[in-house]
């Protein structure tokens, strides 16, 4: 069965009347918080594939749509990033509010750097308005990795605060001044965790605080060290995260062992073992062995205990990803919505 022949078989159980079009909201389904296909893929027990789209630095939407089709058939969602490394690019909430209007399930990225809490929420309504119905909760990276460092830092609220906001929005029909909304932000939150830095026995806590303020769904940083992350699923296991949350561990290609070191030296956070580099050193054709190794690693993540899906980062190798999750089998033989499946 096709998503579309899904999405259409469960929205017509709950609403008779249902007329099917990709980029309207769908019914309202018992324990869901949003309208989106994103959480109802998730919530069935599907693994899902999510990714992300760097928004272009251009005001041309035919951009936004190129690289979104990129991911045709094998992703469930998309992130839009928000002024990742602290640069500049088309708005998240503009691109999130393109795809949604053709049917994608974009991730709505918020970042807490540059914005007060007065428009983040103003942001979150509005993208609610147009049809977004994920979003994912962050901190931000600190305005001097980027190439406009004199920027002002705002950081009214942090990725816990955020989520904080989100929930109070969505559950309680309040602004945080306690301020009634009329009609609540239907958004499925998210966040993200990096099991891999030190003090590693803290990030299960971590992890924890953030589903306690509202996470439903967790994104991690790259994972190229399975046993750390075997270690750190156990732990959430065994404290029933999982039960309350949905892990999607993350995943990405490298291009060649100079990159890998590049971003295990320049990049906070990011970890990657000596046996990955040497690996790529030693073979032939360095991109493709990069791709092989965020294969076998999908692989090797869907058997983990707990984990729901898996999240593939290839920035600058976007045009790889579908071949990538085809290559890797994690969805057997469901495909994912896309425009082409439409007509």
């Amino acid at each position: 069965m096709t998503e579309v022949a899904i999405v259409m078989e469960e929205s017509t159980k709950v609403n008779p009347k249902f007329v099917y079009h990709p980029g309207n909201p769908l019914p309202d389904i018992e324990g869901h918080v949003s309208c989106g296909r994103f959480e109802r893929i998730l919530r069935r027990g599907d693994f899902a594939v999510t990714t992300e789209l760097a928004p272009p630095d251009s005001a041309d939407r035919a951009e936004v749509f190129h690289r979104a089709a990129m991911f045709d058939e094998f992703v469930d969602a998309i992130n839009a990033t928000d002024g990742s490394g602290a640069n500049c690019h088309m708005s998240s909430v503009v691109v999130c509010a393109l795809l949604s209007h053709i049917g994608y399930s974009p991730i709505l990225q918020i970042s807490c750097r540059d914005k007060n809490r007065i428009a983040i929420q103003g942001d979150i309504l509005g993208a609610a308005a147009l049809g977004v119905g994920n979003v994912l909760a962050l901190t931000g990276d600190d305005v001097s990795a980027g190439d406009q460092p004199e920027a002002k830092r705002v950081f009214d609220l942090d990725s816990v605060s955020l989520l904080s906001t989100i929930k109070k929005m969505r559950d309680e029909s309040k602004f945080l001044s306690g301020r009634k909304l009329k009609e609540p932000p239907k958004m499925f939150a998210g966040s993200t965790i990096n099991p891999f830095v030190p003090p590693i026995k803290s990030r299960v806590f971590q992890l924890e605080k953030k589903i306690n303020a509202g996470a439903e769904f967790i994104q991690t940083q790259y994972c190229f060290d399975m046993p750390m992350l075997k270690d750190f699923m156990l732990q959430a296991v065994d404290r029933g995260l999982t039960e309350r949350a949905f892990i999607l561990p993350g995943v990405g290609t490298l291009s060649s062992a100079k990159m890998a070191n590049w971003l295990r030296n320049n990049v906070p956070g990011v970890h990657i073992p000596d046996s990955i580099i040497k690996r790529l050193k030693g073979a032939i054709d360095q991109k493709k062995e990069g791709q092989k190794i965020c294969t076998e690693i999908m692989q090797q993540i869907k058997e983990i205990d707990g984990v729901s899906g898996v999240h593939v980062m290839a920035y600058g190798q976007e045009k790889y990803v579908a071949q990538i999750v085809k290559d890797s089998g994690v969805l057997g033989n469901r495909k994912p919505w896309a425009p082409k499946n439409e007509y």
